[in-house]
């Protein structure tokens, strides 16, 4: 099945590797000493910068830029993506610190990380399809029931966005469990005025590829909210929604993939905006009623409402 993204594969590791040995005879002294670098660490070359890169394999930073253009990307940055998508879901736990300390080294941890959050965000933006955002949403607006499936770090991703939906809808289903068995009792009754969202970062959840084939296959919309269209989700998706995470870091960047997901959130709100409206004016009633938030007293400190609750 297909949504509207082309489905044509992008560079993959033996693309990449077959390139450079195809290309080596022509490559300068210096250029074949980052080709050898590549061919045999492409795990931590794939995180290094021009100069990071130059200064491992004892060549310039012009070199490396010149040694990218030479094999066929347009700039270095290319070739880097290249390379991290060839790695994107072979990296192990141990790796991910390797290359977490190489990446950061005496850098600021705060700064680094809070910059690689806004790189992730302003890359989603750039990648992400507007056509598929808005039928996705369309199709969640217009769903008899929503399925939302996640698991491992993935799931609070899910249960968040459930949280927001259920207020909205109040016909989502938040799967969270890697048990085959559960997976198939809670998407049993699935059908085609049906949506499912499946959310899966590298290392790609073979049970969220699972589900979301059942799904498709009982003709319910299928949405993806992953990283790549190299992800496994997006052959089973009729919609994708591209986010980046940070697979190469000691913990899944989700900053990305959360910001989607308050897009979502807003945007299926303003379709229904009365309805919404008039939900949240009851359970400002019931809150008021039952005490449910603490309240801020005018010389400034909590009340005790709260606390007691």
């Amino acid at each position: 099945m297909g949504g509207p993204y082309p489905r044509e594969k992008k560079i993959m590791e033996k693309h990449l590797l077959s390139r450079i040995e195809q290309l080596k005879p022509r490559l300068s002294k210096g250029q074949k000493r980052i080709a050898r670098y590549i061919e045999e660490q492409y795990d931590k070359a794939a995180f290094m910068t021009a100069s990071r890169l130059g200064e491992t394999v004892g060549v310039s930073e012009s070199t490396v830029v010149r040694f990218a253009t030479e094999i066929g990307y347009d700039g270095y940055p290319k070739l880097q993506k290249a390379m991290q998508e060839m790695i994107r879901d072979k990296l192990t736990s141990v790796q991910r610190i390797e290359v977490t300390c190489n990446r950061i080294g005496s850098q600021s941890v705060l700064e680094s990380v809070l910059n690689q959050d806004i790189d992730k965000i302003r890359t989603t933006l750039e990648e992400t399809s507007r056509a598929d955002f808005k039928a996705a949403v369309d199709a969640i607006v217009g769903a008899e029931n929503i399925y939302i499936f996640a698991v491992r770090s993935s799931s609070a991703l899910a249960n968040f966005l459930g949280y927001y939906f259920d207020l909205i809808f109040g016909n989502v289903h938040v799967v969270s469990t890697t048990s085959s068995t559960e997976i198939y009792e809670k998407l049993l009754r699935i059908g085609e005025k049906d949506v499912m969202i499946g959310i899966s970062f590298p290392r790609y959840s073979k049970r969220a590829v699972e589900a979301m084939q059942f799904a498709s296959d009982r003709r319910a919309r299928v949405v993806a909210l992953t990283d790549s269209m190299i992800s496994p989700l997006v052959a089973v998706a009729n919609y994708v929604l591209l986010a980046r995470s940070d697979m190469a870091s000691v913990v899944d960047s989700l900053v990305a993939p959360l910001s989607m997901i308050n897009a979502l959130i807003v945007a299926t709100v303003l379709q229904k905006k009365e309805e919404v409206k008039e939900t949240f004016r009851k359970l400002e009633r019931a809150w008021d009623e039952y005490d449910v938030y603490a309240k801020t007293s005018e010389s400034g400190s909590a009340g005790t409402a709260g606390e007691e609750a």
